[in-house]
């Protein structure tokens, strides 16, 4: 399965390069004694946030392909593996080239971050082969739709091209993981619902070693750019219930039976908050717009 899916991917990925996507001629040096100003590339604070976790995280690589590297230790894994690590590399340099060429995240700021995010190589750790593969495949579409959603807010074209290049290969990341789940489904359930269970209840994003994240990921959420909410509808529902069919599955454990029913009530409670959230938001931004329409 592991052969099939790395061909298909093979033959799906496009080629491209990085060079090609940054605005180059909107690039000039950094003087002796300068030091930035947010008016060189007005952007709401939030979307700086996405940009700084969504580039930071990439930059965590070698700690990714370690982990792994070391649960999936097989050859078959690591010559998929080896891959995704090339393709990931290209992230980084392309989201760090467009920021710093158009200057839209005080560099000095983002390399001190990445020092100290590299230097912690902190990652998730999922403890077994059944883990790795549900939390990959539920982190690289969170990611996939993070660099999307952070694109559509970025009011550059380059930039938006750039992070949906980038979005298109995490697709791809998440189709590998999602079909490798759902073969592992057939040949072990009550193994796998017991990851889903853990993963689904237990997921973080890979960036929680950055300076700041907390912080960050509140305004990320705030912005409506990555939040509960479209964790909830656009990747458990999506992904659990209706691809993998959890609740389909027949002759589990009875270990798997009480993870399948501790799954159902994760989910909902998933629901409910995302759903607090959304509201509490959608109250926030009416607010805001009565105040500037009073202004005016």
């Amino acid at each position: 399965m592991v052969d099939g899916l790395l061909d298909r991917h093979l033959s799906s990925a496009k080629e491209w390069f990085p060079h090609q996507l940054v605005p180059w001629s909107r690039g000039r040096d950094f003087e002796p004694g300068y030091e930035w100003h947010p008016d060189e590339f007005p952007l709401p604070d939030a979307v700086r946030s996405a940009l700084v976790v969504n580039l930071l995280t990439e930059d965590n690589l070698p700690y990714y392909f370690q982990t792994i590297d070391r649960v999936l230790a097989h050859d078959g894994y690591r010559e998929w593996s080896r891959r995704w690590t090339a393709e990931e590399m290209r992230h980084a340099m392309v989201i760090r080239d467009y920021l710093t060429v158009t200057r839209a995240i005080d560099p000095t700021a983002l390399e001190r971050d990445r020092m100290v995010q590299v230097t912690r190589a902190e990652t998730p750790q999922p403890p077994t082969v059944p883990d790795m593969f549900v939390y990959l495949c539920l982190q690289e579409l969170a990611t996939r739709i993070a660099h999307r959603n952070t694109g559509k807010v970025v009011p550059d074209q380059a930039g938006y091209e750039v992070m949906a290049r980038v979005a298109a290969d995490e697709n791809l990341h998440y189709l590998f993981y999602r079909d490798l789940t759902s073969a592992a489904l057939e040949i072990e359930p009550s193994a796998m619902v017991a990851a889903i269970e853990r993963q689904v209840t237990g997921f973080e994003m890979p960036g929680t070693g950055i300076p700041g994240f907390t912080a960050h990921a509140v305004a990320i959420a705030r912005s409506g750019i990555y939040n509960l909410a479209i964790h909830h509808d656009q990747i458990v529902c999506p992904v659990v219930l209706r691809h993998w069919r959890v609740d389909a599955l027949e002759g589990l454990s009875p270990e798997a039976e009480q993870a399948r029913e501790k799954l159902h009530r994760t989910i909902e409670r998933l629901e409910q908050v995302g759903r607090r959230q959304a509201e509490r938001l959608a109250r926030r931004t009416d607010r805001a717009d009565e105040g500037m329409l009073a202004r005016s």
